[in-house]
């Protein structure tokens, strides 16, 4: 079965049912009125085709009824409009111009409609219409006597607004043909959008071709696209719309509903496509059409439902396919259209004879008689074929209307919505050609992006292996502390760099750790976890060995320091056609000041790097035995401190690749542990084996150094034996000094005795024999000496070598020691 009547929006069909007033029945006794009607039995809508007989049909029932106009028989005189304003300009003036007088004209197209009813107030002629819908025509001031009972276009816009929100678009774009009524539809649907808040982003308008038009909108990207236009040029649109690809999962094309159920499939030498191509671009397209066919099995005015009708209009048709037929969905427009005109003159019979007028007394020049017309129409309502017949202070229909879409080549219906009460009926078998309506831009589905399991497991062994490494290494730390060349590596930082080193590692556990195998609600503990494994074990990891390299450089590099205080650092430089995208959800951990922390984690953890770098650059070349492994903290820091700088930035960039972000951070972590635990352990662990180092520094240390844990003990023990040894050397020194002033004393005795005995004898030789004259400077003695210079060859010989005995007291020295206390002094 066709569908049911649809709204005629764009027709100019013409009916002018013309009420003959002067002539009677002589065999019934009943006086004729004429209806003049204009029919479209061809052009843009051929819609004459289906509702002439329809008219015809009511026409025969009211005519027979007794009850309805008993006095009078209606007739139609009718002419084919073609659909054209000017071919109706010519049939007007004919049906004006020549007897009978018609009392009512019945136009059908919209654009003949605006034609007949501006012209019609200058005859005082009501207007009725079965198939315009132009917005336009709803102007009481333009159109003063026109009524329709095919619904304005605009009645579709309510709908389509209600289905944009029902499906959340905000963005939709329009094409039309360039005619009133398409205009001004496009114009009241954008004020009712704007008021919705929807936006038409896209609006493009033609004339016969539609082909630019089309290209503007796959241009502009437009997803849902209302199309306003004729039948011929509709086809013309979709098969530049295949052309373009303008169609398929991406679009929802809304079309008007009155077009023929095959419109698309009609052969139409104006287009080069197929069949086939044109069944594939309209697919899924939806349709909204005034409900034009009772869907209740009521019977109203005409004590006929609605389904007695269609099989009655078949009849008339003479078994020709409905599909086929123009007009067929607007037949029961026409067919009540009739019925309201014969049912608004049946009423105006009684108020027409109280002012003295009868119906057959109408002429162009009576206003009474047409006023009277006019107030029976504009207050109608019976139940129709159509449904409920009642018209608003415009003269336009009030209906439902149908949304139906295009299903596998036919149309289904999907829901009724009434714009009297706001009321959205879905049936809720609308069907896409995706799984969901499409979207006026792409549409973002959340899904879960979990971490791959394979690259998690093969990272964690790694991690435990490296976890095993470090055990082994802390349990060889502290077994062997109380080795001497194990104690000059500072093996209390060693065992806080193994644990750090652990902690590290076993932070690759819980970074790989998301959604897939724990619950969202327990998801902040792991994050919890995570942070505080990897930031202690850092700290841990990293800090011993900042704290070694920065004991080596404070000691060692003091008195460079104070040499060049203006010492600067160097500066260095900083699927398918399916529109909808898969938003990858990502489990990170986050908090509300996350950046805030993340800069002051990684200011100052990267200024200690830096440190580090540089600390263990400065004593690269420094030796010292009281931390013999300070080079190979020196590596390990450059290493982490690498790892640390290209791991960061590069995690953060790499953060929405759950995979490839957490292979690199666990990665960087396992490397740098594995690095760290290789240099700072393995040769220790290689030197103590391959030297036999194991009992011999052991043994000789428990004997020079008591066994102890603590760095500070040791060096205070070392220092208090040193003292010991320097105040034995002290004392014998002392001792020798009370020796040698004991001998110079004697000797300086013995001296004094000799020389009084010379003395004695020169006196006794000076009183015999003259002494010969000799300078005074020449006789005195050295330096020193108390004697003369003659005194000096009776010095004995064993004292000859030993004239630096005779100094001063205050200029002995350890230089004037003898050489056999040398040994002593300097052991």
């Amino acid at each position: 079965m066709a569908r049911l009547c649809r709204t005629v929006q764009h027709y100019s069909l013409t009916l002018t049912l013309t009420v003959l007033l002067s002539c009677s029945c002589p065999a019934l006794g009943k006086k004729k009125l004429y209806i003049g009607a204009l029919f479209p039995m061809s052009g843009g809508w051929p819609g004459g085709q289906a509702c002439l007989p329809a008219a015809r049909m009511a026409l025969d029932v009211v005519n027979k009824r007794t009850d309805i106009l008993p006095d009078y028989e209606l007739e139609l005189i009718y002419y084919d409009s073609m659909c054209d304003p000017g071919e109706a300009t010519k049939l007007l003036y004919d049906l004006l111009y020549t007897e009978p007088i018609k009392i009512v004209l019945m136009p059908g197209c919209s654009s003949v409609s605006t034609l007949v009813a501006e012209a019609s107030r200058m005859w005082n002629l009501i207007v009725l219409s079965y198939g315009s819908s132009s917005p336009a025509l709803s102007n009481r001031q333009r159109f003063p006597t026109f009524f329709r009972t095919h619904p304005s276009a605009t009645l579709h816009n309510p709908t389509r607004v209600q289905l944009f929100q029902k499906w959340k678009w905000t963005k939709i774009a329009t094409i039309q043909q360039t005619t009133e009524v398409f205009t001004s539809t496009v114009d009241d649907l954008e004020v009712r959008v704007k008021e919705a808040g929807i936006e038409i982003s896209v609006r493009q308008s033609f004339l016969t071709d539609p082909a630019v038009a089309v290209k503007n909108l796959k241009r502009q990207d437009a997803r849902i696209i209302v199309g306003l236009f004729y039948e011929t040029e509709a086809r013309k649109v979709f098969c530049e719309v295949y052309k373009e690809k303008l169609y398929g999962k991406k679009y929802v094309w809304f079309l008007i509903g009155w077009y023929a159920d095959n419109w698309f499939k009609i052969k139409d030498p104006s287009i080069n496509c197929t069949t086939e191509q044109m069944t594939e671009a309209v697919e899924g397209h939806v349709t909204t059409e005034i409900v034009m066919l009772n869907p209740e099995t009521v019977r109203g005015a005409s004590n006929l439902t609605s389904q007695e009708f269609i099989a009655q209009l078949m009849s008339k048709l003479g078994g020709k396919n409905p599909e086929e037929t123009g007009g067929f969905q607007e037949a029961p427009l026409a067919y009540d259209a009739v019925w309201a005109l014969a049912l608004a003159l049946n009423k105006t019979v009684g108020p027409l004879k109280a002012k003295g007028y009868q119906l057959e007394d109408f002429n162009y020049n009576n206003k009474d008689i047409t006023a009277e017309i006019y107030r029976a129409l504009n207050t109608s309502s019976f139940e129709g074929i159509s449904g409920h017949v009642v018209f608003d202070a415009q003269g336009s229909r009030m209906a439902w209307t149908l949304i139906e879409q295009l299903q596998g080549g036919s149309y289904k219906k999907i829901g009724y919505y009434d714009s009297t009460k706001g009321n959205l009926s879905w049936y809720g078998n609308d069907r896409w050609i995706g799984s969901r309506p499409p979207a006026d831009q792409t549409v973002v589905i959340e899904e879960f992006r979990y971490l791959s399991q394979k690259i998690f497991v093969s990272i964690s062994v790694f991690a435990g292996l490296g976890i095993l490494l470090g055990f082994v290494c802390l349990t060889f730390n502290v077994y062997n502390s109380n080795v001497r060349y194990i104690q000059n590596s500072q093996p209390y930082l060693n065992n806080m760099t193994a644990v750090g080193c652990i902690m590290a590692l076993a932070a690759v556990f819980p970074l790989g750790i998301d959604g897939l195998h724990v619950h969202r609600r327990q998801f902040p503990v792991i994050c919890q976890f995570r942070l505080w494994l990897l930031g202690l074990g850092f700290s841990l990891a990293y800090g011993s060995m900042f704290t070694k390299i920065w004991w080596v450089h404070t000691v060692f590099t003091k008195k460079d320091e104070k040499k060049d205080k203006s010492k600067k650092f160097t500066k260095e430089a900083p699927k398918g056609d399916l529109d909808v995208l898969i938003q990858p959800l990502l489990e990170h951990c986050s908090s509300e000041k996350m950046n805030t922390w993340l800069g002051v984690v990684y200011g100052y953890k990267g200024l200690l790097l830096l440190l580090g770098i540089f600390l263990a650059y400065e004593t690269k070349s420094i030796s010292t035995e009281k931390i013999n492994d300070h080079r190979a903290v020196g590596m390990a820091i450059y290493n982490v401190a690498v790892l640390c700088m290209i791991t960061a930035p590069v995690t953060m960039i790499l953060s929405s690749q759950q995979d490839a972000s957490f292979a690199f951070a666990s990665l960087a972590i396992v490397f740098s542990v594995y690095i760290t635990l290789v240099v700072l352990f393995i040769p220790k662990m290689r030197r103590l084996i391959t030297r036999g180092e194991w009992q011999s520094d052991a043994q000789e240390t428990t004997k020079t150094v008591s066994s102890t844990n603590n760095n500070d003990e040791e060096k205070s023990r070392h220092l208090e034996r040193e003292n010991r040894e320097l105040q034995k050397i002290i004392e014998e020194k002392e001792e020798r000094v009370s020796e040698l002033r004991n001998q110079l004393s004697e000797r300086q005795a013995l001296r004094s005795r000799r020389r009084a005995s010379i003395l004695t004898n020169q006196n006794y030789s000076s009183s015999s024999n003259a002494i010969p004259y000799r300078d005074p400077s020449s006789l005195a003695p050295p330096p020193g000496y108390p004697t003369s210079i003659s005194d000096i060859p009776l010095i004995p010989l064993s004292f000859g070598n030993s004239s630096s005995l005779y100094q001063p007291d205050s200029q002995i020295s350890r230089n004037n020691y003898h050489t056999s206390h040398l040994q002593l002094l300097y052991k």
